[in-house]
């Protein structure tokens, strides 16, 4: 039997690195998860920081358009803006990367209850590439950061430099997330990498979209 529960995914709203850069969600972060949880049966919610029509990175839209992605691609039309309301009814909650994800994640407040909630509940959170940017401001009642002490995976700063980004980021989130406690756990440039660390899933870059939500789904199944 199909199993009923429901799954929230948040994407970035962020168009803009800079004038001429312009970026957004990563596409394979969000459609390759979204695709997974579907075929396990999960009832998925898309929403954005924003609300409404969300931008892709034009890097990450492939040349040929990817019929398996089309049903993903419709959901990001016209999403719901994030709410507090979110926080319930939700048996866990995907972050998608992309670069746009280091400006509008880290400053949603909204974002940041939403998680602690899902936090306190013990419920599963995954995250791949700059998506963990979302947990970085994100903590337990109590103050404590939710990724201190956890293994965690998520952008690395030498990819970063390989990107030639390191001066338009707003922080490094490699960086960020071992100030934060993180036991940040880095692969090789490009390489896949994912790790889970109880209910928190985290994958490195675009190309570990596959295994990250993978991981996620053992987490939401336990």
């Amino acid at each position: 039997m199909m199993s009923t529960k429901r799954v929230l995914m948040v994407v970035t709203n962020h168009t803009e690195i800079t004038a001429d850069h312009k970026t957004g969600l990563w596409l394979e972060e969000f459609a390759v998860p979204y695709n997974l949880l579907k075929a396990e049966g999960y009832d998925v919610k898309v929403t954005s920081i924003q609300g409404g029509k969300v931008a892709l990175d034009p890097n990450s839209i492939p040349e040929e358009q990817n019929e398996e992605w089309a049903e993903a691609e419709k959901e990001l039309e016209n999403t719901a803006q994030l709410s507090k309301e979110d926080a319930q009814g939700f048996e866990g909650i995907f972050l998608p990367g992309g670069h746009g994800t280091m400006f509008d994640f880290p400053e949603s407040e909204t974002l940041q209850y939403v998680l602690q909630h899902f936090a306190e509940d013990q419920k599963a959170i995954g995250s791949v590439c700059h998506g963990p940017s979302g947990l970085v401001n994100a903590t337990y009642k109590d103050g404590t950061p939710i990724v201190k002490g956890k293994k965690v995976s998520g952008f690395t700063d030498s990819e970063e430099q390989d990107m030639g980004l390191v001066e338009n980021m707003p922080f490094l989130l490699e960086t960020k997330l071992r100030e934060k406690g993180a036991l940040f756990q880095a692969g090789d440039n490009w390489a896949v990498h994912a790790v889970r660390d109880g209910k928190l899933a985290t994958g490195q870059n675009p190309q570990s979209s596959e295994a990250t939500a993978k991981h996620f789904i053992d987490a939401l199944n336990e």
